[in-house]
């Protein structure tokens, strides 16, 4: 016969309530209680009942990632950290997306998406600070914001010093003697917070060092792809006067614009320097090494997490905005020999 959770307590000559807090993953519990009652776990290989967890303590032990695209390299290893981070409060990770569909995000940031089973949300969306304050009833399921957006300070919310980020990309390449540096990336018609904020850092850069925005050098970018990059390098390699460097919104973007660069007849980074945001591992690995700007997707979940625990606990505590590190990796696009 199965271990019950009595029979666990039994051993263990603790509470039921001990043995079902350590099974939940409450935080408040000393780690020299958990790790005894965890050997009685493990002696009578006890195995909780999720069904009937969920009817005694309202919870299903399940919180919901929900990014764009989980195929964005970005996305994949903050998706990694977040079930390590999550595994830590005794919660497992359900990952969804929601393919840049704003309908499917109102639903979800009002609670109308009733499918949601789930403690609660880690919700990194392209919904604006705009749409969000026209919702006039924000969802009751615990949420935490991630990314780059200026929200309006109703949820918790872990964000990237966007701009800065940018502007240390440029100030790489200003320091490494390039002046006609080129963007590519921006996405002027539309309001999403991560094209708009890497543009204020791009333009904040290049006006500090006295270079003058020149508007052909900006190049469009639809999606942060490598396919978009290839085009928008493409472009700015048949200017007659092309530019001596590329800061890219997102690596994927720096990744086709190598190559376009290549094609083009031309060298990286003798003729183009070429910098990115997101520091994958494609681009540490590629020929040449990526020079990036490395987001600590580590970080974002330890502390996400930590802050979507806490209001699961107590979902009257007060916001809080949580600003992760950056930092830049000099790489062999930009001429600095480095192993991976």
């Amino acid at each position: 016969m199965a271990a019950t959770l009595r029979d666990v307590a039994d051993h263990a000559q603790v509470s039921m309530r001990t043995v079902s807090n350590v099974v939940s993953g409450y935080t408040h519990v000393s780690e020299k209680m958990r790790a005894h009652v965890l050997r009685s776990i493990e002696e009578l290989d006890y195995r909780p009942n999720p069904v009937a967890r969920t009817l005694r303590t309202g919870r299903t032990g399940v919180v919901a990632l929900i990014v764009p695209e989980i195929d964005v390299p970005y996305f994949s290893a903050l998706a990694r950290d977040m079930i390590n981070a999550a595994a830590t409060f005794g919660y497992r990770v359900m990952i969804d997306q929601t393919g840049h569909d704003h309908e499917r995000e109102r639903d979800l940031l009002t609670g109308n998406d009733r499918t949601m089973l789930f403690d609660g949300i880690l919700f990194s969306p392209l919904v604006t600070k705009l749409e969000l304050l026209e919702m006039n009833s924000p969802t009751k399921m615990p949420l935490v914001l991630l990314g780059e957006h200026d929200f309006d300070g109703r949820y918790d919310h872990v964000a990237i010093d966007n701009v800065r980020a940018a502007q240390d990309a440029v100030q790489h390449l200003l320091d490494r003697g390039r002046t006609r540096i080129a963007a590519i990336g921006a996405q002027p018609l539309e309001q999403y917070a991560t094209p708009q904020q890497r543009s204020a850092g791009y333009e904040t850069a290049l006006t500090e060092a006295g270079i003058a925005i020149e508007p052909e050098l900006v190049r469009e970018a639809e999606h942060y792809s490598r396919a978009d990059g290839y085009d928008a390098a493409t472009a700015l390699m048949a200017l007659p006067e092309r530019p001596d460097a590329i800061f890219c919104f997102s690596d994927l973007l720096a990744m086709g614009a190598m190559r376009a660069v290549f094609d083009a007849g031309f060298s990286v980074p003798e003729d183009v320097a070429i910098v990115g945001i997101d520091d994958i591992e494609e681009g540490r690995f590629s020929r040449p090494s990526l020079s990036s700007v490395s987001l600590d997707t580590a970080f974002i979940a330890e502390r996400s997490m930590e802050r979507l625990a806490a209001r699961i606990d107590d979902p009257d505590r007060a916001p809080e905005q949580i600003i992760a590190p950056h930092a830049l990796r000099a790489r062999e696009s930009t001429a600095i020999a480095q192993s991976p």
